[in-house]
This record gives C-alpha cells, structure tokens and sequence, in this order.
C-alpha cells in the first residue's frame, strides 16, 4: 500500500463501512436529500470507475469535472483515483471559448458535466476533438453526445477489482483565470496528501506509514461534521471533503452557496467545521444570522476556516459577537503549494497578513532563490512535497519550480517578508502590486482598512494609469445594503489612520456588486477595467 488517495480511502472504508460518509443535504422537501455510508460511496465510486474503463477511459488520461456541488462530484473524482484516471476541475463560470481553452489544454477525454451546462458543453464539443466520452448528470443534455450519470453508474460493477496504484498516481488542480489563463497544477498524490491534506492529520502528527491512517479510524470515533460551502471545483473543497474521509468523519454538501440554507444545515446536521473564502461569504451568513435567521442555533460550530481570502477584522468581529464559539482561521495556502499556515490572532488591517508558517515554508530572493533576512522583501516558497509542474506549460514550469540540494521547490507569487521569530508577513500577490509614485500599494492590505468602514460591504482594489504617478489606487466598493453612500473623501479620512498616505485610493467606484469567482476569490482583472472604465 503507498500514499494514493484510494488506497487510503479504500483502507477507511474497510474499517468504518457502515458510518455515515456523505450527506447531500440542500434545501430540506425538494426531494433531492442523499445520504450515503463509506460502504455505500466506495461501491458508487466503483461503478463510475467500472464505467469510464469499460468505454475506453484509460489509467493515466484526463477527465473534467464541470459540475455544481453533489454527490456525483465526489463520487466520480473517487471513481477516477480507483481507475488511476486523472481528475481535473472545471470552473462552472466559464464560457464557451474559456471551455474550449481548458479542455485542449488539459487534454480531456472525458467530461462529467451538469445537463444545466449542455449548452457551453454542445458548443465547446467541436473545438475539443481530444474529447470522446461526455456523462451528463442532472437530465437530458440537448446537442451533446453523452450518456446519462444513472445510466453510466447502473452499468459499473460496485465492487473494486481495479489494477495496482501508486502515490505517484496524479491529481491535477486548475487555477488562476482572473488574472491570466488557467493553468493546470500537476500533484503527485503523495505529494498532495501531505502537503494538502496534513498527511492524514492536519491539525497533528502525520502518519508515517499508509497503514496507520485506516488504524487512527478504527480506534477514533465519530461525530465531526465537514462542511465544504465553496464549490467543489475551488481545489480547497475537495481537498476538505478529503481531510474528512482521511479521519473516518461525515462531509455535508450543499448544490450552490445559499446563506440561509447553510445556517439551516448547520443548525439541523449539527455542523462542526465550515471551511469557505473570505468575507464574500461569511459576511451574508452574518447578515441572515442578524436578520431573518437570528436565533438559529450554531453551538455544534467549532472552527470557521477560510482559504483563497481572508476574513477582515471587522467581519470576524461580527461573526464572534453572534457565534463566540466557534475558532476562526485564516489559512494560507495556494493550488501550487497545499498548505502553508495559518494566521496570527495579531494579523489584520494596519498589522498586516502574519501567519505561522510550516517547517517547509520560507521567503526567498526570487532571483537567487535563497532566503532573505529579516525585513527584507521576498517571495513564499515551499520545499520538499511540492507539485511536478504546470500541465503544458513548461516555461511557467521553469519560472515556478526550481531544484535545490536535491529538493524540489515551488515559487509562489506572494511577496512577503519574515521577522525575526519566523513570522512571515504576506505583503499580496507581486502581479497585483500598485506601483505609484515608485511605491508599492498590495491591494489586500488597503481592502482590509476598507472593509473596517461600516457603509462598505465589499470592495477590491486595483491600480489605474496616471500621468503622474504611473499608477493611483482605486477603490471598486460595493456598499451595504441601506447605508448611505461614501464620498472618497470619507474613504480617505477613514484610511488615514490605518495606512501610509500612498496608500489611500485616489479614486472611488462604488458597484452594485463587487464581482468575485464562484468560490469568492478577487476578480481583479474586472476590478481594474471597472476602475479604468470609470476614469475615462
């Protein structure tokens, strides 16, 4: 038995078959409630593996994943690891030329897709001649080649039978596409498991042998509910659903985020850990939980976790004073480095981005690729279980990855700097830096003293030409609902105690909807044209 995320799943399955795996939960009488065991998703996942190598999906071969949240997600991302077929994620937002990008340049030859998205799909479908075998799941997809999801699941063997595996088996994450084109991350499943799953124990010590994950499950318990509310295609909830069947616990999942429908499930499946991004979507849980979801019961709630964002002062100020049980955590982490660390209670607006960060973390010179003293700025790097590269791109593969001492390393895109303790401070993303005046503005520092005003809901930050300073800071802000609207200059006197002069926006655009990625991610490729649009 090696580290491959099957193995280890099938080795849970073994020791708890009959304890509750996956309840698909979403808005209580529409009749779509699912609930299965560990036994009951290991033989649907073995249906769908059956199914993809009986119509000629080989081991080694790309499949996509263009769904909502459900059980077929995880069911056939299962499915794919038994076969040693290789799971992709597909951004649901995507639109018929992004489709096509994305399903040459990952080289798909299979599609398990939402009948919602036949449209795209049938449009996309002959630009894509690598792609051969198409699952639609939810109905009828018209224009589109494909077998129905009951159909190709009722045609599978339910039980394993599969050839050998290997941690060397891959799992690819498709990021990026706000600032850029997608690119596919290339994991090793070893990798993975240790560097994004905790090695079988986030939060403890990771298992040294594959073995001892199954044997830490026998002799725990239950009761630990995960809650992933982003969609699974943002890597972070897959992986989340996965940290819970690594301990033998129960994911619950929800078709869309719809914030009084979670408050709901948490209240009902007595939810122990919510992971989600940022305020984007804690602040409308806060908001149904003050308004018209006061009362709901939260107590079962042990830790709120956010991932691909940070959740601002204010906003977990708010969320404590109604849940004061519940640990919030900022994590840190990225597609091409797993988990990095997660945030100081001192972090915030006017302090910074600080995280504790893991052994394997440091800031390096990007140019020397060595680490910076004290104070000095430099870019996060990870060692060791890191990515092979990017899929297709070897030139951004040589840019981000790197070899050391025999150690492989993955240079991500953050500047930050570290003190003296180890604490790194993360400054934002270099592509996203303001440079004005010779300056450097990093957009989420001035967004967390913006979302401190209270007539501000959300808001994101980019840089518009000037002919002076080459660049101004501009404020795209959605406002609360029923407050009244903010001057810049009432921005700008309320910035003034929280950060440097160069620092606070020139400009102000306010939106009726600050424009986010379906897993609440900056879009700040739209932020900037917003901003440039309102400067013309």
């Amino acid at each position: 038995m090696e580290y491959n995320l099957a193995d280890l799943f099938e080795s849970v399955v073994d020791v708890v078959p009959d304890r509750e795996a996956l309840a698909y939960v979403d808005h209580p009488g529409s009749g779509a409630e699912r609930r299965l065991t560990y036994a009951e998703l290991d033989a649907a996942a073995n249906r769908i593996a059956h199914h993809l190598l009986d119509a000629g999906v080989r081991p080694g071969e790309h499949l996509g994943l263009h769904l909502y949240n459900g059980v077929e997600y995880l069911q056939t991302v299962l499915g794919c690891l038994k076969a040693r077929i290789v799971p992709v994620n597909v951004n649901y937002r995507y639109v018929e030329d992004e489709l096509v990008y994305l399903y040459r340049d990952a080289d798909l030859a299979a599609l398990v897709f939402d009948a919602e998205f036949a449209g795209r799909v049938a449009g996309a479908l002959p630009r894509a001649p690598g792609l051969r075998h198409l699952i639609a799941v939810g109905g009828p997809a018209p224009g589109v080649p494909a077998v129905a999801f009951p159909d190709a699941e009722a045609g599978g063997s339910p039980g394993r039978g599969f050839a050998a595996r290997s941690g060397a088996d891959l799992f690819v994450i498709y990021t990026g596409g706000t600032t850029g084109l997608p690119k596919g991350v290339l994991w090793r499943q070893e990798d993975l498991f240790f560097a994004g799953l905790g090695g079988g124990a986030p939060t403890g010590e990771p298992v040294k042998r594959p073995e001892e994950l199954a044997e830490r499950v026998a002799a725990g318990g239950s009761g630990i509910t995960f809650f992933p509310t982003p969609p699974l295609m943002h890597g972070t909830s897959t992986l989340t659903a996965f940290i819970a069947f690594h301990f033998g616990q129960r994911v619950v999942l929800h078709r869309k985020f719809v914030p009084e429908e979670v408050l709901r499930t948490i209240e009902r499946e007595r939810v122990t850990s919510v992971s989600l991004v940022g305020d984007a979507m804690l602040r409308p849980l806060i908001d149904a939980l003050a308004g018209p979801l006061a009362g709901t019961d939260c107590s079962s709630l042990f830790s709120v976790s956010s991932s691909g964002a940070i959740m601002s002062d204010t906003v977990r100020a708010q969320f404590r004073a109604l849940v004061p049980g519940a640990l919030l955590l900022n994590n840190f982490g990225s597609s091409e480095s797993g988990f990095n660390g997660t945030a100081t209670e001192d972090a915030g607006a006017g302090r910074g981005f600080r995280i504790r960060v893991n052994s394997r973390t440091l800031v390096v010179d990007p140019a020397t690729r060595t680490p910076v003293a004290p104070g000095k700025v430099g870019r996060v790097a990870q060692r060791g279980h890191v990515p092979l590269g990017y899929h297709n791109d070897p030139v951004k593969t040589a840019e981000t990855f790197f070899v050391r001492d025999g150690e492989r390393w993955v240079l991500l895109g953050d500047m930050a700097t570290v003190d003296a303790d180890g604490v790194v401070t993360v400054l934002g993303r270099g592509s996203q830096c303001i440079n004005t005046g010779g300056e450097k503005v990093y957009p989420e520092e001035v967004e967390q003293a913006l979302k401190a005003h209270p007539d501000v809901y959300d808001v994101l930050v980019a840089g518009v030409p000037d002919p002076t300073w080459g660049n101004r800071v501009a404020a795209v802000v959605q406002v609360r609902a029923g407050a009244p609207r903010p001057s810049l200059a009432d921005l700008q006197t309320h910035c003034r105690t929280r950060l440097a002069g160069y620092k606070i926006p020139r400009q102000l655009v306010v939106t009726q909807t600050v424009r986010r990625s379906p897993s609440g991610k900056a879009d700040y490729r739209w932020a900037r044209e917003v901003a440039v649009a309102a400067d013309g």
